[in-house]
C-alpha cells in the first residue's frame, strides 16, 4: 500500500503537571516502575536507557514537585542498600497505567473516526490556497510525453476532462510529475475561447472543455461566464461584451471552452 493510500491514525501521550510545572508522563513513570522492580537507579535507569544523573534529577524533580517523597533510599543490609518506592510512589504508578489505558481507548475512538479527514485536510489546504487564476483543478497525472525541449504533461480532473500543459524537462523533474501524481491545473479566465458551435471546426489550442453555460455576469467592459463542466467542475472565461453579444451566451446554452497547453500552469499539493 503506498504511504498516501495509508488510513490516518491518531496518537497520544499523557503526563502530568503541578503548577504548571511538568512532574512526569510515561518515560518517568516507567522509571519509577522499573526502580520497584529492580530496586536499584542504577539498573532502572539502564534499562530504560536513561543516564545515571538524569534519573536522579527526575526523581528529585518529581519528589519535589509531589510535595512528598516517591522514592527513598534503603541503607545498610546485606546488599548495601537500594532505592524503592515509596506507598505514594506505588499509588502514582499504579494509577497513571490506569490514567493511561483509558486514555489509550479514547485516542483509540477519535482514530475510529478519524476516516476521511486526511482528505478533509488537503481539501481545506487546496481550499486555502491563493492565487491569481480564476480556474484551479485538481486532478492526477496520466501521461507524460518528453519532447526535445519540453514536456506535455496529460491530467485528469473531475468528470474524466483532460487538461494538457505544457512544461520544461526541468518543471517536470523538480514537481515530481509522473502517471499517477497529484497535481493541479491553473488557467487565467482571460486565457480562455468561449466558442458556441465547434461541430467540424479545427483550433490550433490543445484543450476543449464542453459543457453548459451556468452563469452570465456582464461588466462595464467585460462578460465573466461560467461553464459547468461534467462531474461538477466549472470552467470561468472573460470576454468582452461584444462577443458575449455576438455568441447569444445565456444560461443553459451549450458551448466549449478552449484554452492553449502553454497557456496551463501545474503545481502539486503542499
Amino acid at each position: 500500500m503506498a504511504p498516501k493510500d495509508k488510513p490516518i491514525e491518531l496518537h497520544g501521550s499523557i503526563w502530568m503537571t503541578v503548577g504548571g510545572e511538568n512532574l512526569g508522563g510515561p518515560g518517568r513513570v516507567a522509571l519509577l516502575a522499573k526502580i520497584a522492580e529492580c530496586g536499584s537507579i542504577t539498573q532502572a535507569a539502564k534499562a530504560i536507557k536513561m543516564s545515571y544523573k538524569a534519573a536522579w534529577d527526575a526523581i528529585d524533580n518529581m519528589n519535589n514537585l509531589a510535595g512528598e517523597p516517591l522514592v527513598e533510599r534503603l541503607t545498610g543490609g546485606k546488599g548495601g542498600g537500594g532505592t524503592r518506592l515509596t506507598r505514594r510512589g506505588e499509588q502514582l504508578v499504579k494509577n497513571f497505567k490506569l490514567i493511561e489505558r483509558e486514555h489509550r481507548c479514547f485516542v483509540d475512538r477519535l482514530s475510529r473516526q478519524a476516516e476521511g479527514i486526511a482528505d478533509d485536510f488537503l481539501l481545506l489546504r487546496r481550499i486555502d490556497m491563493k492565487t491569481s487564476a480564476r480556474n484551479q483543478f485538481l486532478g492526477k497525472v496520466t501521461q507524460v510525453r518528453q519532447g526535445a525541449v519540453n514536456d506535455e504533461i496529460e491530467l485528469e480532473v473531475a468528470g474524466g476532462q483532460k487538461i494538457v500543459a505544457i512544461v520544461t524537462h526541468e518543471s517536470t523533474d523538480g514537481l515530481g510529475l509522473h502517471p499517477g501524481a497529484d497535481a493541479f491545473a491553473l488557467i487565467k479566465s482571460s486565457s480562455i475561447i468561449v466558442v458556441t458551435d465547434d461541430e467540424g471546426a479545427r483550433f490550433s489550442a490543445r484543450n476543449r472543455l464542453t459543457g453548459t453555460v451556468s452563469r452570465v455576469q456582464p461588466g462595464a467592459v467585460n462578460t465573466e461566464v461560467v461553464v459547468e463542466l461534467p462531474g461538477g467542475g466549472t470552467v470561468a472565461a472573460i470576454i468582452t461584451n461584444e462577443s458575449s453579444n455576438a455568441l447569444g451566451l445565456a444560461v443553459g446554452a451549450r458551448v466549449t471552452a478552449i484554452f492553449k497547453a502553454s497557456s496551463v500552469i501545474l503545481g502539486i499539493p503542499a
